[in-house]
């Protein structure tokens, strides 16, 4: 399998402005991890202050807001050459500027929102086929936050209540931009409750690895496959692979799921995991 030259880093939010709202769940509405090591860390691995960094907005309601917020924290750290792509439809990801953009920048960052709106207005276009040609032929980081981390995967879920997530049918898969393939990634995840939604994502999909991102936390991957586990909060590994019994197929939507053999692992700073191997690792490797 070609190996990916490029670098993804997909952060679970802290809460993005634009991102979309759960019922039973407040919305705080900030940028704080920007003032944090994750903005920092995505501008190291752009190569620094000076990389030319493109922000897509296209996942949020209030793309404007979002773009200025997203400028203003680059700004903060000494970056002088961000710029917003205001891409609201397929028209807009197909126009001759845009597609000339992509071509040319260091690196993209996805705004939180709804990730439904990502995959319908990227699927099948030129700028997408150019994001992927450069992921696995480049040095080209896509980082994405909520909205835009969830995205990244080929297997994506769009919809699913965190509190009914382990009854049958409450959640909703589709395709992603497939950066990642056989993984399915969750953002939000300790907050909003969210293990339940991923563990029924990964009962469905066994061949998937679920990657459950804590707020002000992501993961960097490199390779395709080597998780480095940054930020202050938790990453959650959900593996299925090793499931013995699962009763999903037959079941009637809405009723409760059985899983048995299900491996969880609990990753936080500096730990790392394998997908190739399905190993986590106490310190990062690459090797």
């Amino acid at each position: 399998m070609e190996i990916p030259k490029g670098k993804l880093f997909a952060i679970g939010g802290n809460e993005d402005k634009g991102t979309e709202p759960e019922p039973n769940f407040s919305q705080k509405n900030n940028l704080n991890f920007f003032g944090l090591q994750i903005l920092s860390r995505i501008v190291h691995e752009i190569n620094g202050h000076d990389s030319y960094i493109e922000v897509v907005t296209s996942a949020s309601s209030i793309p404007a807001e979002v773009g200025q917020n997203y400028l203003d924290a680059f700004g903060k750290l000494g970056c002088k050459n961000v710029r917003v792509m205001n891409i609201r439809n397929r028209e807009d990801a197909q126009q001759p500027e845009m597609i000339e953009r992509i071509r040319k920048c260091q690196g993209v960052m996805f705004s939180g929102g709804n990730q439904l709106r990502l995959s319908s207005i990227f699927g099948g276009t030129e700028f997408l086929e150019i994001m992927h040609d450069r992921y696995m032929n480049e040095n080209f980081l896509i980082a994405g936050t909520s909205a835009g981390a969830m995205a990244m995967s080929n297997t994506m879920i769009y919809q699913g209540s965190s509190s009914e997530a382990l009854f049958k049918g409450e959640v909703k898969i589709t395709t992603g931009l497939g950066f990642m393939k056989d993984v399915i990634i969750d953002s939000h995840f300790v907050t909003r409750g969210r293990f339940g939604r991923l563990t029924q994502a990964v009962a469905a999909n066994p061949s998937c690895i679920g990657i459950g991102l804590g707020e002000d936390t992501g993961v960097f991957v490199t390779e395709g496959k080597y998780l480095e586990a940054v930020g202050s909060g938790l990453v959650i590994i959900i593996d299925g692979h090793h499931i013995r019994h699962s009763n999903i197929a037959d079941l009637k939507e809405g009723t409760p799921i059985s899983i048995e053999n299900l491996i969880v692992h609990v990753m936080s700073k500096g730990n790392s995991y394998d997908l190739g191997a399905r190993k986590f690792f106490a310190e990062t490797t690459n090797a």
